[in-house]
């Protein structure tokens, strides 16, 4: 059972799938997720978390934040994570209680793989490719990852919302 009130998900969920839709782009197409997409996401969170979240609940999110930001740093200093792909998680952890960690990290794991292999088998198809030649991350080394991480995000406010 997810644990984030289905009104507050689905007043969230609009606005979080058009910053998640954009980041996801702009890591399939430059291998960065901008600071302002970040900052917006965050600010969906501090803006509207007052009035649809318990308010213990609402403070929690910035601890979430902050904790997952630590983890970030860690990830991006000894493990290759990108920082944006950090920032973008510390943002998106404000939004999720502690109690559906399981979840999120279920639908996060299904996503990483589905993202890994859709992506890898779209960069091998040759129309997808010439529809989208500027796009760095077909040749990229690293994997965008926030193409897994903004599925996970819209994708756990659908199932609390709609659930």
């Amino acid at each position: 059972m997810i644990s984030l009130p289905a009104h507050a998900a689905l007043w969230f969920l609009l606005p979080v799938t058009v910053v998640s839709f954009i980041a996801a782009f702009n890591d399939l197409k430059r291998m960065k997720l901008p600071n302002m997409v970040v900052l917006t996401l965050a600010a969906i969170y501090v803006v509207m978390g007052p009035f649809l979240l318990p308010f213990e609940q609402y403070l929690w999110g910035f601890a979430h934040a902050a904790v997952m930001y630590v983890v970030a740093l860690f990830a991006y200093a000894y493990l290759g994570v990108g920082a944006g792909d950090g920032k973008f998680a510390a943002a998106m952890s404000m939004f999720i209680p502690f109690a559906d960690l399981g979840t999120v990290l279920t639908l996060f794991a299904a996503f990483l793989l589905g993202a890994f292999i859709a992506h890898r088998g779209a960069r091998a198809v040759p129309a997808i490719r010439r529809a989208t030649p500027d796009w760095i991350s077909w040749e990229h080394k690293k994997f965008p990852m926030g193409l897994a991480l903004s599925g996970t995000m819209v994708c756990y406010l659908a199932l609390a919302a709609f659930l």
